[in-house]
């Protein structure tokens, strides 16, 4: 695995992977890697490309300086994981690499970035849209892999492709899941050990609320009976709503394509989940842990 600290080693590595790949497929990451990570490289691999991740903590996403200065990093573990799950190269910008004394140029975004995380975390969209432009300038992927459970981040990605024409594939990954149904996030070390215990009663309300709302439940009533059960257990509920899956506006009733968003504190971590909840009467099939390591050990074998 090719590790890449400066741009000059960045362009050797993508030459070098390019001459034994079709395409190549951009997974990027903040770093602090965990499985749900391991599942965007299985996916690219799965795609047929050479695969080159990225870690940089991008500090123009974090709108509390305290919150960029606790995000966990673990470089070699990030370096041994990536290896292990057949990434063929691997960017480590800096920060001068991404922004320069002379930065003057940003990508704001309208559209899927209002509302919800954009509200919660005034400037967030901007800082990453901005960040994942120069990251496809910088890698000249032909696909980039993101993972759905930060369902509108993915939503805000693909408006940029669209809208500045930058010829990325954008491929959204399922949410990963523990057992117990705990989307997989970095922040998930954070939680004490009774928070973990509750944690997945956020995803397990959800579900049953997408249910009800597909069983013609009125949505205002099924979604403040929801806040209240999280309520009740210790969540502070910063939003759970209902809303079209593409441009994010908020809807009243189940359709094609809707989703169910929720972002909600549990003691010093915000857990942020999605279920799908259109009108085909069934929810996104759970991927676990479990699902996971079956599809590693398929791949090694050369049988799926």
């Amino acid at each position: 695995m090719h590790v890449a600290r400066t741009r000059q080693e960045l362009a050797r590595a993508t030459c070098y992977v390019r001459q034994s790949h079709p395409s190549l497929v951009l997974v990027p990451t903040m770093g602090a890697l965990h499985a749900g990570h391991v599942s965007l490289v299985a996916h690219a691999r799965e795609i047929g490309g050479g695969v080159i991740a990225s870690i940089f903590v991008n500090p123009t996403q974090f709108s509390d300086s305290g919150d960029f200065n606790r995000y966990p990093r673990d470089e070699a573990g990030d370096l041994a994981l990536l290896a292990q799950a057949g990434c063929d190269a691997v960017w480590l910008p800096q920060v001068t690499d991404m922004y320069d004394d002379a930065n003057a140029t940003a990508v704001d975004v309208a559209g899927p970035a209002l509302g919800w995380e954009g509200d919660a975390r005034p400037g967030h969209f901007r800082g990453v849209a901005t960040v994942v432009a120069k990251l496809f300038g910088q890698v000249r992927p032909d696909i980039a892999c993101f993972g759905e459970k930060d369902w509108q981040q993915l939503q805000v990605i693909r408006r940029v492709e669209r809208d500045l024409a930058l010829n990325v594939r954008i491929a959204g990954v399922p949410t990963l899941r523990e057992s117990d149904g705990l989307a997989l996030s970095s922040r998930n070390r954070f939680l004490t050990q009774a928070e973990r215990r509750a944690a997945p009663l956020l995803y397990a309300t959800m579900l049953a609320a997408a249910r009800d709302i597909k069983a013609a439940a009125a949505v205002d009533d099924r979604l403040g009976a929801a806040r209240h059960t999280l309520a009740a257990s210790g969540f502070a509920v910063d939003y759970l709503a209902l809303v079209d899956g593409e441009t994010m506006s908020g809807v009243s009733q189940a359709g094609p394509g809707t989703r169910l968003i929720a972002a909600a504190r549990l003691g010093s971590v915000r857990l942020l989940d999605n279920v799908a909840a259109d009108e085909s009467g069934t929810t996104q099939p759970k991927l676990t842990l479990d699902d996971q390591a079956a599809r590693q050990s398929r791949h090694r074998s050369g049988s799926g």
